[in-house]
């Protein structure tokens, strides 16, 4: 039997909770497989394996809730490893489990990932979280590419073009993220080739315009445009071949991280003239 110990306790008590009732599921599954006076576990395999689906519903969903209220670093990776678990669970076909030989295996590879799965996740995820500083809001919404109202600078040519890079850059991320060795590599070119001519146009527009009214921080805007698109420029071809998600991820949580940024900090300030 599996003990839900002290060094598995985070100090978010919703969560502890709800950890708990992960270990009484395996330990429930592990009483069924070791039932002797029961032939066929079909019903409680089922059962069990239904249970634990909702439970990752519930429970990653207050977790990633709590994470994201806190702007906790991790709530990505935490994001990533909670699909990886739903899918396990999901994995599980029942195609087999009607037949009395296979259940014992079904059911004992099953608890098995799971013991190993939750001790390893809780005590090196879990056990992180609220213990770290907190990202930037930007950084923990579910579509950080969204362009939200707190965007709009009240210059109707300026926001519709930073609309268009955000959409960019979001179609960037998709390829990226399903990105392949030797797939896809001649798509995520183009479209940062895109990102890199649009963004060109975006800065000779807004510049203009700043040119325009007289705007005081002109150059300065000049400065960070040229650092930007440099940026955009930069990309490794070399870096790319050793390890293409990793470096392409970074690269846009970079541009992403910029652009918000800017606009934030900077761009803003235009409408005051």
């Amino acid at each position: 039997m599996f003990q839900f110990t002290d060094d598995c306790i985070i100090g978010v008590e919703e969560i502890d909770n709800e950890h708990r009732y992960l270990f009484e599921l395996i330990n429930n599954g592990i009483d069924v497989l070791h039932n002797e006076y029961i032939e066929d576990h079909y019903e409680e395999i089922k059962e069990i394996l239904e249970k634990l689906d909702n439970y990752a519903e519930e429970h990653f969903a207050h977790e990633e809730a709590y994470m994201e209220k806190i702007c906790d670093p991790e709530l990505i990776m935490q994001r990533t490893q909670h699909m990886f678990f739903r899918e396990k669970i999901r994995g599980c076909s029942f195609q087999n489990i009607d037949d009395e030989e296979s259940q014992h295996q079904v059911l004992e590879d099953l608890m098995n990932f799971l013991a190993k799965w939750l001790y390893h996740h809780i005590l090196s995820s879990d056990i992180l979280i609220g213990k770290l500083p907190p990202l930037e809001e930007w950084m923990v919404r579910e579509n950080p590419f969204e362009f939200t109202e707190q965007y709009y600078t009240g210059i109707g040519l300026i926001d519709s073009e930073h609309k268009v890079l955000f959409n960019i850059m979001e179609k960037a991320d998709k390829l990226i993220k399903s990105f392949t060795v030797g797939d896809k590599y001649d798509q995520i070119m183009e479209i940062m080739e895109e990102l890199r001519q649009y963004t060109v146009d975006h800065f000779t527009d807004e510049e203009e315009y700043m040119e325009s009214i007289n705007y005081s921080g002109l150059e300065a805007q000049k400065r960070a445009h040229a650092a930007f698109i440099e940026k955009i420029e930069s990309i490794n071809e070399e870096e790319i071949d050793k390890n293409p998600n990793e470096y392409l991820e970074s690269m846009m949580e970079f541009l992403l991280g910029w652009l918000i940024n800017h606009i934030l900090y900077t761009d803003k300030k235009i409408a005051e003239g």
